[in-house]
Formats: structure tokens, sequence, C-alpha cells
């Protein structure tokens, strides 16, 4: 036996297992009147729900399995199309599922759960079909179509069986392969028995046996056991029948066998796997069981004039072998999407450190090639300074200065430097080789990290037939329940959406079909006299439109009511004028605004007086958009929007308002600057002139105006644009302009939902992390188009409240006192500037940098602090500028001097950190 752990994972999955039964029969019921072949599928899930569970140990499961499986049999034999049977049917299915989900809980039906719940339904269905025959049993196996189920089971649950028992054989250690080779061939055997297969099942009951001896070796046996199993398959898969095995045959029976005769029937044993396409499994690497290989037609030997050639038995069409699947929880698949997630960022990360390497080395380059030129200079000049001193009667050897170089420490202080500046650029040379490594290894990362990505979205990806085929059932009970025929189409089942989109979707999906069945679908009697046919058509589609999934509700109904949507209206206070002159495409948003109901009662079905608020809601979560078309008399159609994915999305990283915002770029239909779009007041709203067309336009700053200081955004690099820009962005027939500061980059980013009790500002629905780790909010254009539909400011918005960080220009010969003021600064939030001596700090002011304050020493090179004082008056925007003196110099002398040439505040070294930056707040303040 397994031990208890793995024995309770084995039953677990089983009830898994058994939920795609149950949809198989759910549908299979659903579609029995207009296809009837749909009965040997359920028959089929009936048996393998009966055979599993009991051998994992749900009686009660398998029992009412049983029961249904007879009555299916019936239906095969006898067709029924009684409408009351097929309810009875469904709701034995949903019984079979409340007995599913008391064993995942671990609980047992009780007596009285059964006879209440369970009973009544079987009695009420013997009645109605009565108890199989044996001439339902013999038509179930009769002919082709016994022979077609029979290849069917083995194509589908007996190649099931063997992959599973050829994971577990490749598995390092073959956990459990006994208990896993003892269920297979129990379920096998019973299998067997039911296609009446008696050869085959009869060699089942020989390999449990061979199980059972204590002293079996399983190391190669147990290859050879699915090996064997295989040929089984090909020969019932093929027709032969006849020639299926009774025994096991072991090493002990091969060699006592080994002369026998091996032919079967025109099959050579020998070459059974050649001519089947069938893999040796011996070894340990076993390949899935290919049925395309298998159903070749084998190549005929070269005739003989002495034989006749003989006649070419039809083959069937080869098949697409079938692949391995494996179940894995959905909690790992979200675990593996945030990891995945994590790569991104990661991944974003690398790519920006090396951009800074590019740029560091870069400017380690331009150094060099100063030092270099630093170190010409200080040679030439010196060389030319000292030139007369250079002659010594008594040390030339006969020589002048031009027939004779002479050295001093200097030169040679000055080769040194030489030769390590050119030690250094062979460094920078191995640099620039490992940089180029480490860019294409980056890149060949990413690619790899985007095509990870591809495929595993994939891997998250569920038809939507795992949604919709939940809703043809819904619609025949309300159908019988409520006696209005309608008929639900659906489209598009094969299209994969998200599992977590598709699990929000479940609601709103709901929502908007049982609507369209009470609100939108008239009774029949209204819609013949209108001419359209009695039964009324509900239609579910699915597609993809670029890297969007489309998903559409649409009825034949009677449309929506513009003057019902009015009074609703006027009944909640909207303003009449507006309603007067609203057209009615202007009208059916409306009905999405919360507690808008046109009902005239509230019903169970579809009216629960909260409108269809909850549908805009819901999709809202997942950055979906819905969208109304309707026609009066003619129908209504809904078509939600939502993304391919959302675990990733490619983003505009933009700045407004001192903040840097994530857009997503399927949302935005046009970038163009902001100046070439005037604003145009009027009837207090701004618009601009878009394509002929006036739309809204919004200044994020009307929505992201907070009471706090804000500087422009730093990041590396420059924006792409550097000045204000428009964003046009577009839901359904409708477009606003949203301005922005600037716009940086295009980035692909993993989103990350924000958790707390606080929540987000309007026009925000997540955020996402850049590779330096910074945390940048998502914006959410959709959430705009209600709020510019809203009362808001109108006016422009001013700069917020604090002013801009204030920029300090430090001015100072020695490298390290500059770093050490920097540092001290940036951390009082003040923006730092550095100059090397005074002429350096004159020549920035007059390029136009923009300072609130001076910090300046008085000896350096070229321009002293004193003659930083005398030029800084004569440059018109540096006039009130105040700089402070901080000098090595406590002289009195050296005061009074700074005092009269203007200097506001005098400084000497050391400095206490604390004054120096309650002098400088004050100054500038004051300023």
């Amino acid at each position: 036996m397994p031990e208890p752990g793995v024995e309770e994972t084995i039953r677990l999955q089983f009830l898994e297992e058994a939920q795609d039964y149950l949809q198989t029969m759910e549908s299979g019921i659903l579609e029995l009147s207009h296809q009837p072949g749909v009965i040997d599928a359920v028959l089929r899930a009936a048996h393998s729900i009966k055979g599993g569970a009991a051998m994992m140990g749900f009686m009660s499961l398998s029992e009412l399995a049983h029961r249904l499986e007879d009555f299916f049999k019936v239906l095969k034999s006898r067709p029924c199309d009684d409408v009351e049977v097929q309810h009875l049917l469904l709701k034995a299915v949903d019984q079979l599922q409340a007995v599913i989900t008391l064993h995942r809980q671990g609980v047992e039906p009780n007596e009285g759960w059964w006879r209440t719940q369970v009973e009544p339904i079987l009695d009420d269905l013997q009645g109605r079909l009565g108890d199989p025959t044996a001439e339902d049993d013999l038509a179930l196996l009769s002919g082709d179509d016994g022979q077609q189920m029979r290849v069917v089971l083995f194509e589908t649950e007996v190649e099931a069986c063997l992959q599973r028992l050829e994971t577990v054989l490749q598995t390092p250690g073959q956990p459990c392969l006994r208990e896993e080779l003892a269920i297979a061939a129990q379920e096998l055997e019973g299998l067997g028995q039911m296609l009446e297969l008696p050869q085959f099942a009869e060699f089942c009951a020989s390999v449990s046996a061979y199980l059972e001896q204590p002293n079996c070796d399983l190391s190669e046996a147990g290859a050879s056991i699915i090996q064997q199993w295989r040929r089984c398959q090909a020969l019932v898969i093929t027709g032969q029948l006849d020639a299926l095995p009774t025994r096991l045959e072991t090493p002990e029976t091969a060699d006592a066998e080994e002369d026998e005769d091996q032919t079967i029937i025109d099959l050579p044993l020998a070459n059974l796997n050649e001519e089947l396409g069938v893999e040796d499994f011996a070894n340990a690497e076993v390949e899935a069981f290919s049925l395309g290989n298998l159903l070749s037609p084998p190549q005929p030997p070269s005739p003989t004039p002495e034989a006749e050639t003989p006649p070419v038995t039809p083959q069937p069409q080869p098949q697409e072998p079938k692949e391995m699947t494996v179940r894995v929880p959905g909690q790992q698949l979200d675990q593996l999407s945030d990891l995945m997630g994590e790569l991104l960022i990661e991944c974003n990360g690398l790519d920006l450190q090396r951009e800074r390497l590019h740029d560091l080395l870069a400017g380690l380059k331009q150094k060099v090639r100063a030092l270099e030129r630093a170190n010409f200079r200080l040679r030439t000049e010196y060389d030319r300074v000292s030139a007369p001193h250079h002659f010594n009667p008594q040390n030339q050897h006969g020589f002048d200065v031009l027939e004779f170089d002479r050295y001093t420490d200097v030169h040679l202080l000055s080769q040194e430097v030489m030769e390590t500046i050119v030690q250094v650029q062979e460094i920078m040379s191995d640099l620039e080789l490992s940089l180029e490594e480490t860019e294409r290894t980056g890149r060949d990362l990413n690619r790899t990290a985007k095509q990870l990505q591809a495929r595993f979205t994939q891997v998250r990806m569920r038809p939507f037939a795992d949604l919709a085929n939940r809703y043809p059932r819904l619609i025949s009970e309300l159908s019988r329940e409520h006696g209005k025929k309608v008929n639900l189409e659906i489209e598009g089942s094969h299209v994969l959406i998200d599992r977590t989109v598709l699990s929000v979707l479940a609601d709103p999906l709901l929502h908007l079909v049982r609507n369209a069945f009470d609100h939108g679908i008239e009774p029949a009697e209204e819609r013949q006299a209108l001419g359209k046919p009695p039964a009324g058509t509900i239609t579910l589609k699915a597609a993809y439109r670029g890297n969007q999934t489309v998903i559409t509700v649409a009825d034949d109904g009677r449309g929506l009511n513009p003057e019902k949507i009015r009074q609703t209206a006027r009944r909640l206070g909207l303003a009449r004028d507006w309603l007067e002159t609203a057209s009615d495409r202007d009208l059916w948003p409306l009905i999405f605004e919360p507690g808008f109901s046109t009902a005239s009662q509230v019903t169970q079905l579809s009216g629960r007086g909260v409108g269809m608020d909850i549908v805009r809601t819901n999709l809202r979560q997942i950055r979906g958009d819905i969208q109304i078309h309707s026609i009066p008399g003619q129908g209504t159609r809904f078509t939600i929007t939502i993304p391919y994915t959302l675990s990733v999305v490619r983003v505009l990283l933009v700045e407004a308002a001192g903040m840097l915002l994530a857009v997503p770029t399927e949302e935005i239909e046009e970038m163009v600057l902001a100046d070439r779009y005037p604003a145009i007041e009027t009837l207090g709203s701004t618009l601009i002139d878009w394509e002929g067309y006036l739309i809204p336009l919004i200044d994020l700053r009307q929505i992201f105006h907070f009471q706090r200081p804000y500087h422009p955004v730093e990041m590396e690099g420059a924006p792409t644009i550097n000045e204000p820009t428009l964003m046009i962005v577009s839901q359904g027939d409708s477009a606003l302009a949203l301005r922005v500061d600037r716009y940086w980059s295009e980035q692909e980013v993993t989103i990350r939902q924000v958790e707390g009790e606080l929540a987000l500002p309007k026009g925000l629905s997540g955020c996402t992390i850049l590779g330096n780790g910074r945390i940048v909010p998502l914006l959410d254009p959709l959430a705009l188009f209600d709020w510019s539909e809203q009362e808001r400011p109108h006016t422009p918005v001013a700069s917020p409240v604090a002013p801009s960080q204030d920029t300090v220009l430090v001015v100072d010969d020695s490298v390290n006192v500059r770093r050490f003021l920097a540092s001290t600064l940036e951390k009082a939030g003040y923006r730092v500037e550095q100059a090397k001596d005074g002429q350096e700090a004159i020549d920035k002011l007059q390029g136009g940098l923009q300072v609130n304050a001076l910090i300046c020493d008085i000896e350096m090179p070229r321009l002293d602090g004193f003659g930083v004082l005398t030029q800084i008056r004569r440059i018109p925007q540096c006039q009130n500028t105040p700089v402070m003196m901080l000098t090595s110099r406590t002289g009195q002398k050296h005061r009074q001097l700074a005092e009269r040439l203007g200097a506001a505040a005098y400084f000497s070294k050391p400095f206490r950190e604390s004054d120096l930056l309650a002098t400088l707040d004050q100054l500038i303040r004051h300023a």
C-alpha cells in the first residue's frame, strides 16, 4: 500500500479529474436532443467516475455514477427527447458534484442525505426510463459502434493510464511503482470486462497476480509490463482482438517459450514494435505512445514472381500524437507568475546598470584623455621654464642642449604618469570588451526571459469554453422555469484567456446573460407578433483584437428603452436639460451607474436592484472596459475588452505634477505636443480640437493635486520628450486628452496590486517596480472618463504649494571638500552643483545655471574667492544671490575683505554643520 500522504494525494487528484468528467456529462446531456452521438462520451465519463471512485474508496460516488451509467445505457439504445428526463439527469449530475465536494472535505454522505437528495431523482429517472436490459448491454457493444467505443476508450482512458505509469517509471527512485501498477491492473481489468475483451481482462488479472508475488523484481519488469500493455493497446486499436495475450510474459516464461512459434496472425511478434511504430519501452527514456506512428501502414515486402500481391487492406488515417499533460495547483502558477515578474524587474535593473556602466566608461575615457593632455602640458611647460638652467659645462660631455637630452626627477615622474595612463587605457579596453560580452549576455537573457514569459503566459491560459460551458445549463433551466424558449450560441470556445481573468469574468458574464434572458428576449407571443422567430437567441463570443481579448454578449430581443432610461435618470436627479437633448447613445452608459435600474420590480432572475454597476466594477479590477450598442426592437450587444494578460504590460513612463506615472500603451491612441493643440474654454469645460473632434482636456495636476512639496522627476538619462505632451486615450467612440509634463521612456513591466485599508486615489489602479527599485503608480485612463463627466474645476491649476528644490553651488579646489559638502547639503534636501575653482563657477553661472546660494573657498587657482565675489555681481540673475565663504583662513583681515566685497556669511574650517545649514536656510529665505 502507498504511504498515507501519497494515497491521499492520489485520491484528491482523482476528485479533481472527476470535475472534467462532470463537465463532459453536463454538456453532453444538454446536446442529447440534437446530437444523439454524444451519449458515447457521456457513458465513458460516467464509467470512468464509477471505476475510479471504487478504486479510491469513494463508494457513494461510485454507486451514484453506476446508477447514472445504467440510465445512459438505456438512452444509448432507446433515445428519449423528454425535457423532464434531461432536467432529472442534470439534477443527478449536480448530486454527483455534491458528493465530490463532500469527499473533498473528507465527509461521507449519510443515509439521510442520500434518501432525501439522491433517491427521489433516481426513482423518478427509473420510472421514466426503467432499468437497462440485456438488449441494452448488447446494443452498447454491437457492430461498428462497439468497436469504435473500444478504440476511443483505448485511445483516451488507456492512454492516460499508461502515460501516468510511464511518468512514474521515469521518476528517479520510481516511488509507488508497485501500487500504481496494481491500481492500473484492476482498472484495466474492469475495462476489459465492460468492453467484452476477455483475453485482455485475463491478461490484466495475470499482471495483478504477478504483482502480488513477494519476490517480484520491478526494476526491469515494470517497463516490460507497460510495454506489453502498449502492445495490447495497439492490437485493440488495429482491430486484431484475437491476437490479444492472456498472460503476462515475465523473464521466466520468456525463457521457457523462446522456441515456440511467435507468429501472431500475419504480424510477426519480433517485428511488432517496428511495424506498429511503438518505441522500445525497456530503456529509461520511455516516450509517449504515438498513435500516429501506430496507424502508419507497414511497407509490404517486394512481390516475387511466384507469389501474388495480397489485397491492400484500407488503413485508418494517421492521427496526431497525444501530448502528456500534468495538473498543477493554481497557487503554484500564481507563485511562478510572481517570480516571472521579479525576473522581469531584475532584467530591467540589469539593463539600467549596463547603461550606467556605459556612461561611467565614457566618463573615464574623457578623464584619461584630459589627464594625458594635462601631463603633456605640464612636461612642455616645465621644459620651457627649466631650459635656461639645464646648461652645465661640467656635465654636458661636449654636447649642447640640442645634441643631448637631459632628464630630471620631473621628467621621470611625467614618464611614470604617462605609463600609468597607458596601463589605464589598456584596462579600459578590457572593460569595453567585458562590457560588450555583458551586453551580449544581457540581450540573450532578455530574449530568453521574454520567451519564458510568453510560454508561461500560455500555461496560465484556459479556453473560453471553461467559462462559457456553464451557461447552456443555465439557459436550459431558465427556459424550462420561465417558459421562454431561448437558444444560446457560443463562438470562440477555443480562445485562450488568462485564468485570473476568467475567474473575474464569471460574475459579470453571468449577470449579462441573465439580464439578456430576462430583459432582452421577449416572450414567444410578442416575438411572433413582431415577425421574429418564437425562440430568442443569445450569442456569447470571444475573439482576439490586437493585444486584447474581446468578449461580446448579444441578444436579438427588444433592445434598451431610452425613455425608461430617461425616466429613471430624472428620478435620480440628473440634469433635465441634458436628458432632453442627450442622444440614445449618450444614455446607454447610465445603466452602469450605481443604483440605476429600469426594472419595474425586483426579481430573483436579474433585477437585484443594484443595476449593472457591479459588471463595470469587476471589469475595472482587470483593467477591462465595457461598451453598449443597442437598437430598439432588434437587440443589444455588450462588448467587453480586456488585456491579453494581466501579469506583464508595456507602459509609457510620464511625469505629471512631480510624479512619475506608468500608462499602459494599449490604452493610448496617440501622443502629441501640447503647444500644437491650444485649449478651448467653452461652457465651463476645457477642450481641444483633435482630428476635427472636440474632446475633453484633463490636466493631471487637477487630479493629483496633493498638498505636498514636489520636485521635477530625476531619472537616468534624458526624457524622450522634454516638454508638455498630450496623451490621447479612447473608450469606444469617446476620447479625451491627458496633459503630462514630460515623457520619459517606454518599458515592459510587471504589475503589482497595492493592498491596504486606504483606497488608491482616483485614476490609479496599481503600481509597478522599475529596474532601479523605484515604485511607480499605474494610471488607469478609463477611470478618468468617469471623472471627466463629473463636476470638476475647470480653471487652470497652479503649481503645488511647495517651491521647487533649492540649488546650492559649492566652489572649492579640493575634491574631497566638495564631496563632503555635497553629501551634507543633499541630506538636508538641497540640490548641489560643484565647481573646482572660481573661474568654473563664474562660467557656469554665466552659462545660465540657476542657483539659490553659493558656498565658496578663498584660495583657489585661476580665480580665487575674492574674485568670485567681485564678478558674481556683474551677472544680472546673481546680483542678490547670497555667497557664503568657507575657508581655512581665520584671520580678521580675510574676513573683513570678504564682507566688504559682499559675502553674506563667513565660516572657517572646520565648521559646525548645524550652524552652516541654519545660516544657509536663513539666507535663502530672505534672498
